[in-house]
């Protein structure tokens, strides 16, 4: 059975709807990518655009980084066998890591793509904006088209499902921006476009010049969102998504993987690249705090933390599928076993209350 509606629906309180109205949610719907199935149960996942049967995403930015090109057919193999579809990428990923020059996940997942022969099977999201060199950046039309045919070129394929502004471009205005994307949806490069890093008050300008000037909008929201951090998503973009029915892939799931309950105390920072950065953000008594609740919580729910955090954000309003990263396949069978996971009303609760913020 499919389910579309949203949950609790609430007005978005910013000044920006004083001045305009913002678009209809059934406004100019066109075919997307699909929708996700789910439980008889579930009748409140917001927004149309679902990736289809994917209650959780697959982060590709390991790839070219802490995973190796076998590496990732491992665990690309291991996704798709696990039922999930999703793939999320970007055409900066790896650029961080020395050496590299961005593209580095794309080619390995083209690569995946063409050997496997499972393109039909998987949906591809990719993104364009960041930083990929001198002059290489932002979301101005010709840019824009570039980077999307080196996108395309790198991931082997002659479409992806979701094309995201992977962050906003204030220099560019939303409608060259959106322009430009609609000559691609038109071509079938694009099946369709999302926002990442956007703030509510910016997404809400891009949806209302969508309507104004009848050109395709963002289907989906790509903000950070984890028990840890939830002040930014909570306060503005959950009612947006809500109201326009948007999708919202969120990142950072984890907390970087704080949320795992892997770092509990200031030794545990050599235990990864990262760790002495996550140590220095989330050991904090609110921190210690949350991994309190998933620890009671997990050992009544018969889980482990990581998949007490996931199966806590799948459980809230505006959330379609949360990103998840894994180096290896034991670690990818973890995660997949949040998306069939459902905490009680209690469980959820004590996670709420552990992580208020207001």
């Amino acid at each position: 059975m499919l389910h579309d509606g949203a949950r609790g629906a609430n007005i978005l309180n910013i000044d920006l709807r004083a001045r305009t109205r913002l678009p209809s949610p059934g406004y100019r719907r066109r075919p997307l990518i699909g929708r996700i199935q789910r439980p008889h149960h579930d009748q409140t996942r917001s927004g149309p655009f679902r990736p289809a049967s994917s209650p959780l995403t697959f982060g590709g930015n390991v790839f070219g980084w802490t995973v190796d090109e076998a590496g990732a057919y491992s665990l690309l193999d291991a996704l798709v066998d696990a039922g999930l579809n999703f793939i999320d990428t970007a055409d900066m990923y790896s650029r961080w890591v020395p050496g590299n020059q961005g593209g580095e996940s794309e080619t390995i997942i083209g690569k995946w793509l063409k050997r496997s022969g499972k393109r039909d099977r998987v949906m591809i999201a990719t993104k364009v904006g960041m930083e990929m060199g001198p002059d290489a950046r932002g979301l101005a039309p010709a840019y824009i088209r570039r980077s999307l045919d080196a996108s395309l070129a790198r991931l082997q394929t002659d479409y992806v499902d979701l094309y995201q502004s992977h962050k906003d471009d204030p220099d560019t205005p939303l409608t060259d921006t959106l322009g430009e994307y609609a000559k691609h949806i038109e071509s079938g490069k694009v099946r369709a476009i999302g926002a990442s890093n956007y703030t509510a008050v910016r997404l809400s300008e891009a949806l209302i010049a969508a309507e104004r000037h009848d050109l395709p909008r963002y289907e989906s929201i790509q903000p950070e969102y984890n028990l840890y951090n939830r002040a930014s998503f909570e306060s503005g973009l959950q009612s947006l998504v809500k109201t326009q029915q948007m999708g919202t892939i969120n990142y950072y799931a984890l907390a970087s993987g704080f949320l795992s309950g892997k770092y509990r105390s200031a030794a545990d920072a050599g235990k990864s690249a990262r760790g002495q950065k996550i140590v220095d953000t989330y050991l904090n008594e609110r921190g210690l705090r949350i991994l309190k609740a998933l620890d009671e919580v997990s050992e009544d729910a018969g889980c482990t933390p990581a998949q007490a955090a996931l199966a806590w954000q799948i459980a809230q309003p505006g959330i379609t599928s949360p990103i998840v990263s894994a180096t290896s396949v034991a670690q990818l069978d973890e995660l997949v076993k949040a998306a069939s996971l459902t905490l009680t009303h209690d469980q959820l609760a004590k996670l709420s209350q552990a992580s208020e913020w207001r």
